[in-house]
């Protein structure tokens, strides 16, 4: 094997990874590793660590084959609180809004998108749904509504470079209720119309059940008890359920998980 030849079969394995199976992918590794020389395999890492600090990849190359590359540049992680009771109320309206951009690469959060929303319909907040999420009445009083809050959210989206066409990103639930029946509910309700990309997304519970065996049926206690990993802040905290949806995704995400939409097109 020539050391030009040599380097081209690593780079393919290396940009490739995804498409194998993890205990082939290290096979093929090692058996090619096997036949090049020692300088040639530093040569190698040392151009391919430059190539990705020119791009803007600050991690080493051990950090960045740690896992397989995703499909996506960007996973927004996002879990609604919205108001309720026992018998439940209707319509149900958002109350706390929270998006986590993760990046694809790292799975580190970049960005956070977080406001509580006033409810115009039921404006009292009842005791259950505080005591749930743990969201007083002073919280969403004197909070903007939905529309100017998907207005914020837009705005967001664009500052963060989330609606170029050529940077794919797409939402993560714990579930399909938030967007498949919760937002375009409520939409329909007040007459708005619903951002395109509301309309795909990634159930986390249906990501765990394909990487793991097993179906989470209590959510995301189930999935954290699963991978071993310390529940954070408060149960039906919006903001705080996203960041136990991110911590799952990054655990997934470094055995070797591909993370897929789930949702069916609208």
């Amino acid at each position: 094997v020539s050391d030009a030849s040599g380097c081209s079969m690593i780079a393919l394995l290396h940009t490739g990874a995804a498409k194998f199976p993890q205990n082939l992918l290290s096979r093929a590794r090692q058996a090619v590793c096997s036949l090049l020389p020692a300088g040639v395999l530093k040569g190698y890492s040392s151009i391919v660590s430059r190539k990705l600090a020119s791009h803007g990849f600050g991690a080493s190359m051990a950090a960045m084959s740690s896992f397989p590359p995703q499909r996506y540049h960007y996973f927004l992680v996002l879990d609604f609180e919205a108001t309720c009771d026992k018998p439940q109320i209707h319509p149900q309206e958002i109350i706390e809004f929270p998006i986590l951009k993760l990046n694809g690469r790292t799975m580190e959060i970049e960005s956070t998108f977080h406001m509580y929303v006033q409810p115009v319909v039921h404006p009292q907040l009842t005791p259950f749904c505080t005591e749930l999420t743990g969201i007083i009445q002073g919280m969403v009083d004197g909070q903007p509504s939905l529309q100017q809050v998907l207005e914020r959210v837009d705005e967001w989206m664009a500052k963060e470079g989330l609606l170029d066409p050529s940077v794919k990103s797409i939402f993560v639930t714990c579930g399909d209720w938030d967007l498949k029946v919760m937002l375009p509910g409520q939409c329909q309700y007040l007459g708005l119309p619903v951002a395109d990309y509301f309309k795909q997304w990634i159930n986390l519970k249906k990501a765990y059940s394909f990487a793991m065996g097993s179906w989470p049926k209590n959510g995301l206690l189930d999935m954290n008890k699963g991978l071993n990993l310390q529940h954070i802040g408060r149960p039906h905290s919006g903001i705080d359920d996203c960041k136990n949806i991110a911590n799952i995704m990054k655990t997934l995400a470094h055995r070797g998980f591909i993370f897929k939409q789930t949702s069916k097109p609208f």
